[in-house]
């Protein structure tokens, strides 16, 4: 590298270390900028008048007309207007609207100390006239930028120590000061140094009054976009992660606010700690976090992982044990194809929705095309919001069977959604769009009328009780509503409240399982049964299967797929199975498609199961002439072959 090379990389080494603060939105600093010019424009007139007026004194007293034009000949006037001409000198740069604000400001600066120095060399170093520059500090703290306090600096010891030299008395008023006028130059830089510093120090406090979020102590919205813009001035890639907690609104419903600030404050401490140094952690409001990473994608990736990893422990909230989920989008300069902030959070924003659609407690990157995903994403949510009102929606029903014989012993309640444009959108697309908006109430307090409704007619035609398991998604769950929904549905209908069941996620149970037993002791104690569904894809254990009013245990379907190539998959499901017996539990296996996964349950114990080996989501009709439910119809040669339904499996409404 050659010596220019060096050179450069070391002064903006420097010039990194020195003091940054907030960047002034221009309007604000046009305003300022404009009466700061204005001030040394008034101070090079007023100078001028001063200059004028000391040189008249000067004339030696009763030399007439004569003495008077001797004594104001050329060199005078020259020294007359030499105050204000060196005053006024750096305003044209000053006013010149193409420069950058660091130049523009430090020459109005300059126009500023010089105006202090002409005042010392007219008074002839009069003590009081240097106060002058400690008055100019406090002016040019209104660009707050260094950048003026150095000009100050500079011209205050280059006036005293260069001018104090020369013409030592026109510069100090004590004899000390003109016997040694480099070292008194520096004693009067140190003041000014020190007044700026202070000056700095006020404007960094009060910044950060105003830039930091008053619960977590994080940056705020308004310091991480100017963190942002400015990283984006300078070169090298620039990534920013945009934080979205799964869930926690359940947390404030269940708990109380101040339980989710307590929550919010132990993200916090987490995020600093996934951070590095450089990074800068902030608060966007609610349950959004962002961190800018001054690094390349794999970089902002790692920290990103760092955090998934850190916010996957419970954390401990008034003594209990609370899991929090987070959705991170990860976008960067690279990707995006421009340096701008907006665009950057925006990205990262885009690819935080997609993972959060794609299951969450995940991380996705930007990439080209998402701004359509998610064009695609709000379309659907705008039209789902009008799909229960327009009659979209329907309700189908999977059998819950007997391995022994393959009788039904009740049903499951699956939502379908057939769209008027797009035909039957896939449940895993449209249900956790209804789970982010306030749809899921109203959607899911529908789905469990109309399963109890069926139910309870099925129930009459039969001749005996039909069973029927309805999904709670983790809003209902966390809403105290949901007690009420269900002792309206179970009134209205008649049904029997034991044959009804409530089926949770296990990650909802555990993310908060205290308040989780509250409630599901709320809708016990009604008489309806409570199944875990999707078990052993969480953190549920024995202990809290102990503290859960819990009647049944469905084995997710991922563990059933392997059942027939033995090994691990056999293991688990004979674990389940033996802990829920031995907890007095039901167990229902899901996804069973084969008749040797069946066997396999079979031999486990396991005696209840669901699976397109016995039938798939049907609707009512072809429930009905399925012979499903014995008395409602003849039943057919083969329940599994009644329908040729291609709805998906096991598709719930949470």
């Amino acid at each position: 590298m050659d010596r220019t090379g060096v050179v450069a990389r070391r002064l903006g080494a420097v010039v990194a270390l020195l003091p940054e603060g907030r960047l002034l939105p221009e309007e604000v600093w046009r305003r300022r900028h404009a009466a700061i010019v204005r001030l040394a424009l008034v101070q090079a007139v007023l100078l001028a008048v001063a200059a004028l007026v000391l040189e008249e004194r000067s004339v030696v007293p009763g030399s007439g007309a004569a003495g008077a034009a001797s004594g104001l000949g050329w060199l005078h006037a020259l020294h007359v207007l030499a105050a204000p001409l060196l005053v006024a000198l750096p305003l044209p740069l000053a006013r010149a609207e193409h420069l950058g604000r660091k130049l523009r400001g430090g020459a109005a600066a300059t126009s500023l100390f010089t105006a202090s120095a002409v005042l010392v060399h007219l008074a002839s170093g009069t003590t009081e006239a240097h106060f002058h520059f400690f008055v100019m500090v406090g002016v040019v703290a209104l660009y707050q930028d260094w950048v003026p306090f150095g000009v100050g600096l500079a011209i205050t010891v280059g006036h005293h120590g260069a001018l104090g030299s020369l013409h030592p008395r026109e510069v100090y008023g004590t004899e000390a000061a003109v016997r040694d006028p480099w070292l008194w130059a520096l004693v009067h830089g140190g003041f000014v140094l020190a007044a700026s510093a202070a000056h700095l120090a006020s404007w960094r406090l009060n910044e950060q009054q105003g830039l930091r979020d008053p619960l977590t102590g994080l940056a705020n919205r308004t310091m991480l976009g100017e963190v942002l813009a400015h990283r984006l001035r300078r070169p090298g890639p620039v990534s920013v992660l945009f934080i979205d907690l799964d869930d926690f609104k359940d947390v404030n419903d269940s708990r109380g606010h101040a339980a989710g600030d307590l929550l919010l404050r132990a993200v916090a401490d987490r995020l600093r700690g996934c951070a590095r140094g450089s990074d800068v952690v902030a608060r966007l409001g609610g349950d959004e976090f962002a961190v800018v990473v001054g690094a390349d994608p794999a970089t902002a990736r790692w920290v990103g992982e760092r955090v998934l990893r850190a916010l996957g422990d419970p954390v401990h909230v008034d003594g209990r044990q609370l899991y929090v989920g987070a959705s991170v989008g990860v976008a960067d300069t690279a990707t995006s194809g421009e340096r701008s902030a907006e665009v950057l959070l925006r990205n990262a924003d885009l690819a935080m929705y997609l993972a959060k659609a794609a299951g969450k407690h995940r991380l996705a990157a930007f990439a080209d095309g998402m701004d359509r995903a998610v064009r695609e994403k709000a379309d659907l949510t705008a039209d789902l919001a009008r799909a229960l009102a327009e009659g979209q929606l329907a309700v189908h029903y999977q059998p819950t069977v007997l391995l022994g014989d393959g009788t039904a012993t009740g049903f499951e309640a699956l939502l379908r959604w057939h769209h008027p444009e797009r035909g039957l959108v896939p449940p895993d697309e449209f249900v956790p769009l209804a789970e982010e908006t306030a749809h899921i109430h109203a959607i899911g307090a529908w789905v469990l009328r109309t399963a109890v409704r069926q139910a309870a007619r099925w129930s009459v035609a039969a001749g005996r009780p039909v069973g029927m398991a309805v999904n709670l998604s983790p809003r209902q769950l966390g809403d105290d509503e949901v007690l009420t929904v269900v002792a309206g549905a179970l009134a209205e209908t008649g049904l029997a409240p034991q044959q009804l069941t409530l089926e949770v996620t296990e990650g909802v149970l555990v993310r908060d399982v205290d308040a989780a037993a509250e409630r599901l002791a709320g809708l016990r104690a009604m008489g309806v049964r409570i199944a875990i569904d999707d078990f052993g894809t969480g953190y549920a254990g024995l202990s809290y299967l102990r503290r859960l009013p819990v009647d049944t245990v469905k084995i997710d379907r991922s563990f059933v797929s392997g059942l027939a190539a033995g090994g691990d998959a056999a293991a688990l499901v004979s674990s389940i199975v033996e802990l829920a017996r031995g907890l007095g539990l039901d167990v229902v296996a899901e996804g069973v498609e084969t008749e040797a996964q069946a066997s396999v349950l079979r031999d486990l114990r396991c005696h209840r199961a669901q699976g397109f080996l016995y039938a798939r989501p049907l609707p009512v009709a072809d429930v009905e002439r399925s012979g499903l439910v014995p008395g409602l119809a003849r039943p057919s040669e083969h329940a599994g072959a009644a329908t040729t339904s291609n709805c998906p499996e096991g598709a719930h409404v949470s």
